[in-house]
């Protein structure tokens, strides 16, 4: 059986469904990805094949890094996608999914970057850097 997942920016202008079985959700703790959400990242992935997308035209891209991007819907500013290149899946903020997700946190990455403001308490696997 194929879970079917739909979710959205916070306005609902940038909606998406998928098709297929999501990954485990990554928590990236690296100063980027605080900086974009004010806290932290938490994403799963899913192959582009599998990941339909309705407002796509409204999807902002910013360079992030040498090899990857990330997209955002600039009028609500709701942070939806990160998207390495070459690549043939998207990773997709677990936050914009429509519950139930029946999503949870497999693991913690750039754990050594994180802020001073917060711990990681969860009994998930912390790498300091990225887990690659």
């Amino acid at each position: 059986m194929t879970e079917e997942n739909t979710g959205s920016c916070n306005c609902g202008t940038v909606r998406f469904r998928t098709r297929g079985t999501l990954r485990e959700v990554i928590a990236c703790h690296c100063s980027q990805c605080r900086k974009q959400t004010g806290l932290y990242y938490a994403a799963t992935n899913i192959a582009d094949s599998e990941l339909q997308l309705e407002g796509a035209e409204n999807v902002t891209w910013y360079r992030s890094s040498p090899d990857a991007r990330r997209g955002f819907y600039r009028t609500c500013g709701s942070a939806l996608f990160w998207k390495r290149d070459g690549d043939d899946y998207s990773s997709i903020m677990a936050g914009v999914f429509d519950e139930p997700t029946n999503l949870s946190i497999g693991y913690h990455i750039f754990c050594a970057d994180k802020g001073d403001f917060y711990e990681i308490t969860d009994d998930r696997p912390k790498f300091a850097q990225s887990r690659i």
